[in-house]
């Protein structure tokens, strides 16, 4: 791990914040509809199944709610409430996106270089919800709320590792282009 050049902070900076004020709107948004209006949204992934309720919100919540919608299950069992309001995200899926937001913002100070050691630390945290998801597939348990924030912060960590691993590596790749570019002419 290196210290990160005050340009390339920028760039890291930049990709950062979408994911941090994605992740803000989450905590927000039931905090700023009345409270106990969002009581169950459990679904299924990639179906819009509680437009009845989130088109009466109104914007941005209704954006981050629907986001919740079409890319989590939202089961109310396997999410947080705040002000007795159901999150737009279940609490794995929550976890995650902060982990997205913390491994990213983390870079923005420190460079890692795409090795065998980072290939090992993406296995090795992949191995918590792999594990907890085909545990609870095949009904040997039913995991909390704890255990699925463990296991999306670490997965949601490492994946804004490499997020920036690979626009350092894409930024590498265009200068260096640019360089030959420049040499050959």
């Amino acid at each position: 791990m290196e210290k990160r050049e005050k340009s390339s902070k920028i760039v890291v900076f930049i990709v950062f914040i979408p994911f941090f004020i994605f992740f803000l709107l989450q905590i927000l948004a039931p905090l700023a509809l009345p409270p106990g209006s969002v009581k169950d949204l459990t679904g299924q992934t990639v179906i819009s199944d509680s437009e009845d309720i989130i088109n009466k919100m109104p914007q941005p919540w209704n954006f981050i709610y629907s986001a919740g919608d079409r890319l989590c299950h939202q089961k109310s069992e396997r999410s947080f409430f705040l002000n007795d309001n159901q999150m737009p995200f279940c609490a794995r899926c929550t976890a995650i996106f902060l982990g997205f937001a913390i491994g990213i913002g983390s870079m923005m100070f420190y460079k890692i270089k795409l090795n065998l050691r980072f290939i090992l630390l993406i296995m090795i945290s992949l191995a918590p919800i792999g594990i907890d998801g085909v545990g609870q597939i095949l009904g040997m348990w039913e995991s909390n709320n704890i255990t699925r924030t463990i296991t999306g912060l670490l997965i949601g960590i490492v994946t804004g590792f490499a997020i920036t691993i690979i626009i350092d590596e894409l930024s590498e790749m265009y200068f260096a282009k640019k360089n030959r570019k420049l040499i050959n002419e």
